[in-house]
């Protein structure tokens, strides 16, 4: 099967939900979610990710995670992920009650496909009845629909192959990882692979002539109006901030936060646009 066909496969039972320019939304992914070992990459961003979906919260956002939320790969044990974390599950299973909060999963957490995985861990979490997806669509009143997606049906290794990819990175890169050796498999690690799936993407948005939005790459992507139609939200495991993209006032903003300091030397978490905003109608008009 050919990427195109993959990437449209994911949204074939995909749910649409509606918005419009009233609508409040943030998108992010690839949090990664470990077991709080020092294996765990969100670890150091985990203020920076509460502190951040607080203030969505607060401004009653609706929270979307376009997968690899949780690291299932490194991690076997998810009740140590909820157990490490669960201020972060409590607040989202604040916002899921609230009607402000969908979850899809991409090839780090593909064990969430199966709705016996999710029932046995994430209602443990007070997510009753919860339905993890492979793909969403906010579709628009005026019509316009944005295609979500983690991204990895553009990845054949860690697509159809992820049993085999999970299994090397448990068993080989994630040792090696602690002495430097990135693992050449991950489109996170590898530029060459990174930009590859880029490609896909790109154009499986430009043929269906429709916003497409990803992760999985880890690279946040927000491209001028006309000159793409392929958007990714970055990750949470950054060195020093995490990315997120902001649907609003029908706009669409690349935003990211991080830890700053007062003059006063008080340490605080903010929040910069790196950028737009763009009107997502703009996008629609080439």
């Amino acid at each position: 099967m050919s990427a195109s066909k993959r990437i449209s496969e994911a949204f074939r039972y995909a749910p649409e939900i509606p918005f419009d320019d009233d609508s409040k939304i943030v998108l992010m992914s690839d949090c990664h979610r470990g077991d709080g070992s020092w294996t765990d990459s969100f670890a150091s961003n985990r203020n920076l990710f509460l502190a951040a979906l607080n203030e969505y919260n607060e401004d009653k956002f609706t929270y979307i995670e376009l997968g690899d939320g949780d690291e299932l790969w490194e991690s076997v044990d998810f009740a140590a992920i909820g157990y490490s974390y669960r201020d972060i599950f409590s607040l989202m299973s604040r916002m899921y009650s609230d009607g402000r909060l969908y979850l899809l999963y991409g090839n780090h957490d593909m064990d969430k496909r199966d709705l016996s995985f999710v029932k046995l861990n994430y209602e443990s979490l007070a997510f009753p009845d919860v339905v993890i997806y492979e793909g969403v669509i906010l579709r628009h009143k005026n019509g316009n629909r944005l295609y979500l997606l983690h991204g990895h049906q553009a990845d054949y290794f860690n697509d159809k192959l992820w049993r085999l990819s999970r299994f090397m990175v448990r068993r080989l890169w994630t040792p090696l990882e602690t002495l430097g050796v990135n693992d050449p498999t991950s489109a996170s690690q590898n530029s060459r692979k990174k930009s590859k799936v880029e490609q896909k993407l790109s154009r499986w948005a430009r043929e269906q002539a429709s916003i497409l939005i990803a992760g999985h790459t880890h690279r946040p992507v927000l491209p001028k109006p006309g000159e793409g139609l392929y958007f990714n939200d970055g990750s949470c495991v950054h060195r020093e901030y995490i990315t997120a993209l902001e649907l609003q006032g029908g706009m669409v903003s690349l935003v990211k936060w991080s830890h700053k300091t007062k003059s006063d030397g008080i340490i605080y978490v903010g929040r910069d646009v790196l950028q737009g905003p763009e009107k997502l109608s703009d996008y629609y008009e080439y």
